[in-house]
């Protein structure tokens, strides 16, 4: 026997791999194949096809995991271990919800809303609802001198952040201070109360259904996907939560389902803390999240030429 066998190509590894999970009806699986062999081979997929061929163990390695991909459609990322979130790499398991791309334009409208940096104090933002820490994490790394606040609830979730909070510190970010919470309690920070520059959120906000793919339902966590009858258990109280911590001027951003947010807008206008509430869009041209600016008192009816809760903005990079 040949003590030194020739490594099996790369393109041979993809293809074998991606015909596998087709088989199984997973609808990216020459994608999800190449991420497989990247992962294993500790590339990055744009650089795959000039990489070296896998031994038998890389090979041994690509077949279990592809294997469990197509037996139960547990998410790739949780057999990964990792998920991208914008400009970083988080880890991510069973527990905690996976981030996804839509995510990032919510993070891109809040740092452009942030006060510029400058001599004094950085601004202070509270992620409710941090789960990965997704959020959290991509404000501290693009603004160093922001003092961010991540607050979440449950505990396989709150795991997972506490490891990314270290390992983002660990790559030299202003680290995250981590608060266990309920971001629907009143009381919720109370020592920052009118002194948060910004609210972000993406709550729990799809409308309770069975209608969703088998590798979100029943693989990722209820507790951070749904949100009620209406999707809107979790999003309504939090509203006035978020209220409570911003200063005047203090820019809000919730993430909603697609089909949730005229009525978002309206919960956050309704509250009577917001002006400039503004529904955007994401770059597949669906409603997606809503943003708005504490005013220094509440409105009232003589203020409604102020805001225009249904006004949709797309977003464009």
């Amino acid at each position: 026997m040949d003590a030194n066998p020739v490594p099996v190509g790369v393109t041979g590894v993809v293809s074998s791999a991606a015909r596998q999970l087709r088989d199984a009806g997973i609808d990216s699986a020459h994608v999800e194949a190449q991420l497989v062999c990247a992962h294993v081979l500790g590339v990055d997929r744009s650089v795959l096809p000039m990489a070296d061929g896998l031994d038998a163990t890389a090979v041994a390695e690509v077949d279990r995991i592809v294997a469990a991909r197509a037996r139960d459609r547990t998410p790739l990322q949780y057999l990964l271990g990792r998920a991208t979130s914008g400009r970083l790499d988080l880890a991510v398991g069973p527990g905690v919800f996976i981030p996804r791309p839509e995510t990032e334009l919510l993070v891109e409208n809040t740092l452009a809303a942030l006060p510029a940096p400058g001599e004094g104090p950085g601004p202070v933002v509270v992620d409710l609802c941090a789960g990965s820490g997704t959020l959290a994490l991509e404000i501290a790394h693009a603004r160093p001198d922001a003092v961010v606040h991540a607050v979440e609830l449950h505990g396989p979730a709150l795991e997972w952040l506490r490891h990314n909070v270290a390992e983002r510190a660990a790559a030299g970010d202003t680290p995250v201070e981590i608060h266990r919470g309920d971001a629907t309690d009143h009381a919720l920070l109370a020592q920052l109360r009118g002194a948060v520059d910004a609210v972000v959120s993406n709550p729990p906000y799809i409308p309770q259904t069975d209608d969703l793919p088998g590798d979100v339902l029943g693989q990722e966590p209820s507790t951070a996907l749904f949100g009620g009858e209406d999707g809107l258990a979790v999003i309504t109280p939090l509203v006035a939560v978020a209220a409570g911590l911003l200063g005047p001027g203090g820019h809000l951003a919730v993430e909603h389902d697609d089909t949730t947010g005229a009525t978002v807008a309206a919960v956050v206008w309704a509250q009577g803390s917001f002006g400039n509430v503004e529904r955007h869009t994401d770059l597949a041209g669906r409603p997606r999240f809503v943003t708005a600016t504490r005013l220094a008192g509440d409105h009232d009816d003589d203020h409604d030429d102020e805001i225009d809760p249904t006004v949709q903005k797309g977003i464009t990079r």
